[in-house]
């Protein structure tokens, strides 16, 4: 239930998204460029059942589409409806296609106005009309616009999976389902889409046969005019060789069945990739008046997409502990998972000018290791864009030891690296702290913190008294941290093997290595071993550390 509530959440924080501040000349811009854009995608899937982006960006940005349709007075747009087919094999029974339910909620209020309800995985392929005459496979066709659609029926025929020959009621049949990549064990909260719809695609469409064919199944999702019960249409379809309609379809009654459904389905080994389940009522209509998007009988639930389309709100940067310029970009609020991400480091500026992100841009978010967000790619670029200049590049990692004019950030970035777990794990003090910090007492150097006093600490804004306290005891616990933390305090270019191996216990001896001396440590190479010597022997970390030897810190 934890999956439905943070998708809620999500749906509300979309709902609530502010109105762009544009011009209308300029919102009639934007509109219209993403109206074509979609309007191209919208083509290329229904004719080719292929797309340069996924499910989850298309519908992110539709939706982006139509909250700017609202906000500047457009009409309203239902759902994309298929491009008409100039030729094409017409399909004995129209594809109606299924209705795409937000969440949790809609579910329920679509569950209630229908009877006899079932549940199924919404398997990831390309959907395809099979025509069986006399028991025999007469034709195949592909969606197209519903109506109409490729003749398919010679790689088709190319396809184990798919009989050729049945008997019984599905001797005289038309039936609907979904072409897809048979795999062995898919679970798709592990494994993704794996671009499941293209490999498809491209098998059927490819001019010459393609092995992919031989591994294609079929799942079949629809039986007009077939068998009223359900219980009887998957059995004769399992018995006709059509199997995994029987296997994974399951009644159900209320939301609470269809969501445990949807998150087993989602985390257990499958044949197939999925994107969600679909709901389906037996009760249906008969196959003359299936219409395309018409489908009323029939509605998806898809997955929580793994990433989210987010707009840029602006790009800044920052200088860090070794003086690299990174690139933060500054996002409207979007949820990912039970986060809420606002802002996502982008990297070098070299990675920056490579995507060309400028603000109004909208970008695809995803969760990299340990959950920190990551930007993909660009999705989509606005029609007016401003970009940044990059600051000169005067930082290096033997700069800002000391707080003077134009240091601020890799000052702090400093002080940040010295409160982590790595060096002195001074808890609860991150870079908000240190500013508070600087800001009450300014520091002339990075190590000016340690002479702070418990009445300072008292008297600083924005600490408790027991907050004061707490921090005056960490520092003070500082002074007698092992020599090696003061080593790594300064950042020198000391990888994690030769600091386990440095045996020294006083800077006269670190500062005694030559290159030589450095170059017999595991790891450390010529280049390394030269920047050593350079940094220990540089002017300000000289002087810091006869200022650290006048507060008697061991080892100096």
């Amino acid at each position: 239930m934890k999956r439905i509530l943070l998708l809620l959440i999500a749906i509300v924080t979309g709902a609530q998204a502010t109105c762009p501040a544009w011009a209308p000349a300029r919102a009639e811009r934007e509109i219209a460029q993403l109206t074509t854009q979609i309007a191209r995608w919208n083509d290329d899937y229904w004719r080719q059942g292929v797309s340069e982006v996924s499910d989850g960006v298309y519908d992110q940005l539709s939706a982006r589409l139509g909250q700017w349709r609202r906000c500047f007075g457009y009409d309203e747009r239902g759902e994309s409806t298929p491009p008409i087919l100039a030729s094409g094999v017409r399909h004995p029974v129209a594809h109606t296609g299924v209705h795409k339910l937000a969440d949790a909620r809609a579910v329920n209020q679509w569950m209630a106005g229908q009877r006899d309800l079932w549940v199924q995985p919404k398997v990831d392929g390309v959907a395809v009309t099979l025509v069986y005459r006399q028991g025999r496979l007469q034709q195949a066709i592909s969606r197209g616009d519903g109506l109409k659609g490729e003749d398919w029926t010679e790689k088709v025929r190319h396809i184990p999976a798919i009989p050729q020959n049945v008997s019984g009621r599905l001797s005289e049949s038309v039936i609907q389902g979904e072409i897809f990549v048979q795999r062995d064990g898919h679970i798709q909260k592990q494994m993704g889409g794996m671009n499941a719809r293209a490999k498809v695609a491209g098998a059927l469409m490819r001019q010459r046969e393609s092995k992919t064919l031989a591994n294609l199944g079929i799942f079949i999702w629809a039986w007009p005019d077939g068998p009223k019960e359900m219980e009887e249409r998957l059995a004769l379809l399992s018995q006709a060789g059509f199997p995994l309609a029987q296997r994974y379809s399951q009644k159900v009654a209320r939301l609470e069945e269809v969501a445990r459904w949807r998150e087993r389905w989602f985390s257990s080994p499958l044949p197939f990739v999925t994107d969600g389940v679909v709901i389906r009522s037996a009760n249906e209509p008969e196959g003359k008046h299936w219409l395309p998007t018409q489908g009323s009988w029939v509605a998806a639930w898809k997955y929580e997409p793994v990433s989210q389309v987010a707009e840029v709100k602006g790009v800044s940067f920052t200088v860090g502990r070794t003086g690299k310029i990174a690139v933060v970009a500054q996002l409207l609020p979007v949820t990912l998972d039970d986060k809420q991400v606002r802002r996502v480091n982008i990297g070098s500026v070299g990675r920056w000018q490579t995507l060309d992100i400028a603000a109004g841009d909208q970008v695809l978010i995803s969760l990299a290791g340990q959950g920190i967000p990551r930007i993909d790619r660009v999705v989509w670029r606005g029609t007016q864009r401003t970009k940044p200049v990059p600051p000169v590049q005067k930082y290096h990692a033997l700069t800002c030891f000391y707080a003077t004019p134009g240091c601020e950030e890799q000052f702090m970035a400093r002080l940040e690296w010295l409160g982590s777990k790595a060096v002195f794990d001074i808890d609860g003090l991150g870079r908000a702290g240190w500013q508070t910090l600087h800001q009450a007492h300014p520091f002339a150097h990075l190590f000016s913190w340690l002479t702070l006093t418990p009445e300072q600490l008292q008297s600083t804004p924005g600490l408790s008294p027991s907050r004061a306290a707490q921090l005056w005891h960490r520092f003070d616990l500082v002074r007698q941290q092992p020599f090696k933390r003061w080593v790594m305090a300064f950042g020198l270019p000391l990888n994690q093997a030769a600091l386990d191996a440095l045996a020294d216990h006083r800077w006269e001896e670190i500062a005694a290595r030559d290159e030589k001396g450095w170059q017999d440590l595991p790891g450390m190479g010529n280049k390394r071993a030269k920047l050593m010597v350079e940094a220990v022997h540089h002017p300000d970390i000289s002087r810091l550390t006869q200022w650290l030897a006048s507060q008697k810190i061991p080892g100096f």
